[in-house]
């Protein structure tokens, strides 16, 4: 079984038990979802069971069945919250991927011509970039979206990039 981290306690809200979840804002509606998470307990997982969750501006709340005061919670301050990999694949619309499904494939240009590989993805606040290591071991980082990015076939391994001038170097 594999486990993916989707957010991450970052502290106690109120004196009830509730968690405040730092978590990707993309992944709001999914969170909201959830009837339960897993929490890594030393080598085990544990299932903490939602009570509920709401969402601030720059986190959630959520209440867990299990916790009920203050106490029970700051124990798990810090602990990154998983979902079986399954179950979020599952919910991930066509054009979202996991990163560790990117991590690795071969990037083509529109010729056909391979240019590169996926080294990694980051972010900057607005736009998630493909970090391409490139032939001339220089990593070019292209805008994850469709207009640059038109298409990612994760079972033969490939990416296409736009031609664009000085996307790739």
């Amino acid at each position: 079984m594999k486990y993916i981290s989707i957010g991450k306690i970052l502290n106690f809200h109120g004196i009830k038990g509730e968690a405040k979840i730092g978590y990707s804002k993309s992944q709001a509606e999914f969170l909201s979802t959830l009837k339960s998470v897993l929490i890594k307990i030393d080598s085990t997982y544990e299932t903490l069971t939602i009570s509920s969750c709401k969402f601030n501006k720059n986190f959630a709340i959520m209440k867990f069945k299990e916790i009920n005061s203050i106490n029970d919670i700051i124990p798990y301050k810090g602990q990154l919250l998983y979902v079986e990999q399954t179950s979020l694949k599952e919910k991930l619309s066509d054009d979202e991927f996991l990163i560790e499904d990117l991590v690795g494939l071969d990037v083509y240009n529109q010729s056909d011509e391979k240019v590169g590989i996926v080294i990694g993805i980051s972010n900057n606040g607005t736009n998630d970039y493909l970090n391409i290591k490139t032939k001339t071991k220089r990593t070019s980082l292209v805008p994850f979206i469709k207009e640059l990015v038109p298409s990612v076939d994760i079972e033969n391994k490939k990416v296409i990039i736009s031609n664009l001038e000085g996307l790739i170097e």
